[in-house]
């Protein structure tokens, strides 16, 4: 019997040109816990295929909680996201850093996140939803996105030091923008709450085809301790619930 210390999900863009309904009963019937980024509008379908919305979408990601004047459009709909998230029984909410701008070193960016943070992570937890800043690379993807680096988004972390405020550890853009993935996972495991797949090079499978060993990567996280959520945001190449199913058995360790 295979170890599932951890439960899988999907990220529902990189599945879009799939009805939602279709989706979730797949998702369901190859074992998976729910999908990321469904508005709660939509909540409903995965409630009726015993699903859960692993991660609760909010603000855009170029207008985040590093500048100051984003703060309350930002936490505006945070807050709403955290509350329907609660009562919908399901776990996490999104939020983004926000892109560099000049006059704002990453120094203040951090300073202007946690400001942000604190006014907000005290819902999050008389709640019991987690709050998860995501990391991104700005080398391809995000340029100039400031939480591109696990150093800076682990410091935030542990500065705001609550269980309700976690870092999402999306493995593809770690690797694309510094690599040393398993060490990462090893040195930082309290500060993460939840994980992205997706093949480097060109987020595709996350099969043989491209350079991460995502074996050895799940025992890593599974040797944590972490009981999350895992959601693949790969972009299929071929048939997309082929390739689902394919990703779910290679991540079920």
């Amino acid at each position: 019997m295979k170890d599932r210390r951890y439960q899988q999900s999907i990220c529902r863009w990189c599945f879009a040109d799939i009805p939602l309904e279709t989706l979730a009963r797949h998702a369901a019937d190859i074992g998976l816990a729910g999908i990321d980024l469904v508005e709660p509008p939509d909540w409903p379908t995965l409630k009726k295929f015993g699903l859960v919305g692993t991660m609760t979408p909010t603000h855009t990601i170029e207008c985040g909680l590093n500048n100051p004047k984003n703060h309350a459009a930002c936490l505006e709909k945070i807050a709403a996201a955290i509350e329907a998230t609660a009562a919908a029984g399901f776990p996490n909410v999104i939020c983004f850093s926000g892109n560099c701008e000049s006059h704002i070193s990453a120094g203040q960016g951090l300073d202007n996140c946690a400001a942000a943070l604190r006014r907000i992570v005290p819902l999050a937890e008389k709640k019991n939803v987690t709050l998860c800043m995501e990391l991104l690379n700005s080398k391809l993807d995000h340029p100039g996105y400031m939480c591109d680096r696990g150093d800076w988004g682990f410091a935030l972390a542990e500065r705001i030091n609550s269980p309700h405020f976690k870092i999402l550890f999306d493995i593809y853009h770690v690797q694309v923008q510094q690599g040393d993935i398993c060490a990462a996972i090893q040195k930082n495991a309290r500060f993460i709450g939840h994980y992205h797949t997706a093949g480097v090079p060109g987020r595709n499978e996350i099969d043989q085809t491209q350079e991460l060993n995502y074996p050895a990567i799940m025992r890593t996280i599974a040797d944590t301790g972490f009981a999350g959520y895992v959601a693949h945001e790969f972009r299929p190449t071929g048939e997309p619930l082929q390739a689902l199913r394919q990703a779910v058995e290679i991540c079920t360790i």
